[in-house]
C-alpha cells in the first residue's frame, strides 16, 4: 500500500475513532450523571440511546448524498456538527441547574453529525482502492480504529470525569476539530468522487437502482443488517451491565473502572486488527470468520451459568469480545464487496443505521434485564447471539468471488 493511500486512510481512521469516543466514553460515566442528575437508569441510558436514534434514521440520507455529491463533502459538515452537539451538551452541564433535556437535545444534534462521518467512511474506502485485498485491508484498519476507540474510551471517559464529571462532554467538540483538520488536509478525493458529476442521476433514478438493488440482494443484505444489529446491541448491553456491576457491586471506581472496561475492548481491537489482515479477497473466509466470531461470542456466557465471579465476567467478555472483533471486519468486507460504487455509500449506510439499532436498544434493553436478574443478562446475551451464529451459517452462502447468498432459515 503506498505511502500517500496510508496517509489516506490514517485520517478517516480518525472519524471512527473520534465517532466511538464521542458515545462510548460516556458509558463509564453514566453512573456519575445519573447521580449528578438525580435521573433514573432508564433516563440516563437515554444519554446513548438518543444519539443513536437520530443516526439511525439519518445515516441512510447521508450514504445517499455521499453516493451523488462526493464522500468529503458530507463527512466535512456532518463532523462540523456532531462538535456544536457535544459543545452543547458541555455548556449545558457546566452553566444550568437542570441541564437533562439540553443534554439530551446536544446528543441528538451529535448523533445527527454522526450520522453523516461514520458511515461515510466504509464506502470511501471501497472507492479508493481497486483490489479487494487492499479494500479489506483498509476496512480492518478503520474498524480497528473504531474499536481502539472503543478501548481507549472508557479509560479516557472515566479519567476525564474524575475532574469534573461533565469533561467528557467538552473533549468531544475538541476531537472533532482534530478530525476535520485531518480529514481537509490529508484525504485526496477519490476518482469516482472528482467524476461524480458526470454520473449523476436525478433521485427518482437513484431510487430505482436502490430499489433494484436491494430486491437483487434482498437475502444476504437483510442477513448481514441483521447481524450488525444484533452484535451491537450484544457489546452495548454488556458494557452498560459491566459499568454498573463495577460501580455497584465492586466498588470500582474512575480511572481503575475505565482500566478494568478496557480489558475485553482491547481483545476486541486486537482480534478485529487480526481478522482484518487475514481475510483478504476470500468471501468464504469471511463468512466462516463471522460465524466463528459470533459462536464464540455464544459459547462465552456459557460461563456465566456456572460461576459469576469478576474474573469470570471478564473473561466472558474477553472471550466474547474476541468473537465480535473477528466478525466486524468480516460483516464490512461482505457488505462493501457484494455492492456496485454507485451504491455503496447509501447501501452501507444502511448497514451502519442496523448498527445504530443495536448500539440504541442494548442499554435499556440490558437496564430492563439487570432489574429482572443477572440470569436473564447471560440467558438474553446466549440467545441473541447464538441467533446470529445461526443467521451467518444459513444466510450467507459465497460462491467463487461474489457473494451469493440464501435466505436464513432460522
Amino acid at each position: 500500500m503506498e505511502r500517500r493511500k496510508k496517509l489516506d486512510l490514517l485520517a478517516l481512521a480518525s472519524v471512527p475513532l473520534i465517532m466511538t469516543l464521542g458515545n462510548s466514553m460516556l458509558i463509564p460515566v453514566l453512573p456519575v450523571i445519573e447521580k449528578r442528575l438525580q435521573v433514573s437508569s432508564l433516563q440516563v441510558s437515554m444519554i446513548i440511546t438518543v444519539y443513536s436514534i437520530f443516526a439511525i434514521f439519518l445515516i441512510p440520507i447521508a450514504g445517499y448524498l455521499s453516493d451523488r455529491f462526493g464522500r468529503k463533502k458530507v463527512i466535512m459538515p456532518s463532523l462540523f456538527l456532531a462538535g456544536i452537539g457535544g459543545a452543547l451538551t458541555g455548556w449545558a452541564s457546566w452553566q444550568m441547574a437542570n441541564p437533562f433535556w439540553m443534554i439530551l437535545i446536544g446528543r441528538a444534534i451529535q448523533g445527527i453529525g454522526s450520522a453523516g462521518a461514520m458511515p461515510v467512511v466504509l464506502p470511501c474506502v471501497g472507492d479508493m482502492f481497486e483490489d479487494e485485498q487492499e479494500v479489506t485491508k483498509g476496512l480492518g484498519l478503520i474498524e480497528t480504529a473504531n474499536t481502539f476507540g472503543k478501548v481507549l474510551s472508557p479509560i479516557l471517559g472515566a479519567f476525564l470525569a474524575t475532574f469534573i464529571w461533565f469533561l467528557p462532554f467538552w473533549f468531544i467538540p475538541i476531537l472533532c476539530l482534530i478530525s476535520i483538520l485531518l480529514v481537509l488536509f490529508l484525504v485526496k478525493v477519490p476518482k469516482s468522487d472528482k467524476h461524480s458529476k458526470k454520473k449523476k442521476q436525478d433521485l427518482s433514478q437513484f431510487l430505482h437502482r436502490i430499489k433494484k438493488t436491494l430486491h437483487e440482494n434482498l437475502e444476504w443484505l437483510s442477513a448481514i443488517f441483521i447481524l450488525g444489529a444484533i452484535i451491537m446491541l450484544v457489546l452495548f448491553g454488556i458494557l452498560f451491565y459491566l459499568s454498573a456491576v463495577l460501580e455497584d457491586r465492586y466498588n470500582i471506581v474512575n480511572t481503575k473502572k475505565g482500566f478494568v472496561m478496557a480489558i475485553p475492548l482491547l481483545a476486541l481491537s486486537i482480534s478485529s486488527y487480526v481478522a482484518g489482515k487475514k481475510i483478504g479477497k476470500n468471501k468464504s473466509v469471511m463468512k466462516w470468520c463471522a460465524f466463528f466470531g459470533f459462536l464464540l461470542l455464544t459459547c462465552s456466557f456459557l460461563i456465566l451459568f456456572f460461576n459469576t465471579s469478576l474474573f469470570s465476567i471478564l473473561l466472558t467478555f474477553v472471550l466474547g469480545g474476541i468473537g465480535i472483533g473477528v466478525a466486524l471486519p468480516s460483516l464490512d468486507a461482505l457488505i462493501t464487496e457484494g455492492i456496485e460504487k454507485e451504491e455503496r455509500g447509501t447501501i452501507t449506510s444502511l448497514y451502519s443505521s442496523m448498527r445504530f439499532v443495536g448500539v440504541a436498544a442494548g442499554p435499556p434493553i440490558y437496564t430492563f434485564l439487570m432489574k429482572w436478574s443477572d440470569l436473564a443478562v447471560f440467558q438474553t446475551s446466549l440467545i441473541v447471539s447464538g441467533i446470529g451464529a445461526i443467521v451467518v451459517l444459513k444466510a450467507i452462502k459465497p460462491k467463487g468471488k461474489s457473494v451469493k447468498m440464501k435466505k436464513a432459515e432460522v
